[in-house]
């Protein structure tokens, strides 16, 4: 493989993840409502994305779909916690009873996107700045040592028939660096050493959601899951691996209220 063709996707990853990187962590130093209506206006994009990969011809179906998603992702989190559920699986009904095909794809999917949005608001309220940051850096970190490591190492492919680019190598330098990044906020924070298990378990969840994503684009016959960002795909490629980590977290939080709360 030429140089340019092991390469040529690093200019445009390197500017949308910048543009990205800024935007997202100016939301979450912001908190609040500004990270809420973020994080809610990214799912209902991720939302409209879905729907446009699994039933491309109902352009408008997958409109309402998107801005249905967005608001009860923005609701859950302000209401109590007996009616956040019930808020989040309101747009996979409704997508249930409009879509004719991939139901069993579908209906899934998008409750996996609206729990993880709701894990990423939860951990940013009850946890604060430092633990968001936290994920963030642990999804970054196994993102970007995948995709070098994966290059550069190469080796066996981690699930080919899903994934065909992911390899051991890159899975492997994946963990490496999230436990690395666990272990410096450790020390940090005092967190003790179950957070570099756990940040090495949040990249692999965070991998699972990029596979996860892989598997809907290989089923619907699309290499993106829109054109969003200008030459590199769509918010559903960039944030695949976030919406994996967020619900473990969320679930790690809710059962055991580890991490050990604000910084």
């Amino acid at each position: 493989m030429s140089g340019s063709g092991q390469w040529g996707d690093l200019t445009a990853r390197l500017l949308s993840g910048l543009v990205l990187a800024t935007a997202g962590l100016g939301a979450v130093w912001a908190g609040g409502y500004y990270f809420v209506s973020f994080v809610s206006v990214v799912t209902g994009l991720i939302a409209w994305e879905l729907t446009r990969m699994l039933a491309p011809e109902d352009g408008l179906r997958t409109v309402v779909m998107g801005a249905i998603s967005g608001v009860a992702g923005f609701l859950a989190i302000y209401f109590p916690a007996g009616f956040a559920l019930p808020t989040l699986l309101v747009p996979a009904i409704v997508g249930y009873a409009w879509l004719p095909r991939h139901r069993g794809i579908f209906v899934p999917f998008l409750v996996f996107i609206l729990l993880a949005a709701f894990g990423m608001m939860s951990v940013r309220s009850e946890f604060g700045f430092v633990w968001m940051l936290w994920l963030v850096l642990v999804v970054a970190g196994t993102d970007i040592a995948g995709y070098f490591a994966g290059r550069l190492v190469g080796g066996p492919k981690f699930w080919p028939a899903i994934s065909p680019k992911k390899t051991w190598s890159g899975t492997v330098a994946g963990w490496a660096v999230a436990a690395v990044v666990g272990a410096v906020f450790m020390l940090l924070t005092g967190a003790g050493a179950w957070l570099v298990l756990l940040s090495a378990a949040t990249a692999f969840a965070s991998q699972l959601g990029d596979i996860a994503e892989s598997a809907v684009k290989r089923r619907s016959g699309v290499k993106d899951s829109s054109a969003l960002i200008p030459g590199h795909g769509g918010l559903f490629d960039r944030f695949d691996g976030m919406l994996g980590a967020a619900i473990l977290v969320l679930v790690v939080m809710h059962l055991t209220g580890y991490p050990p709360g604000p910084v």
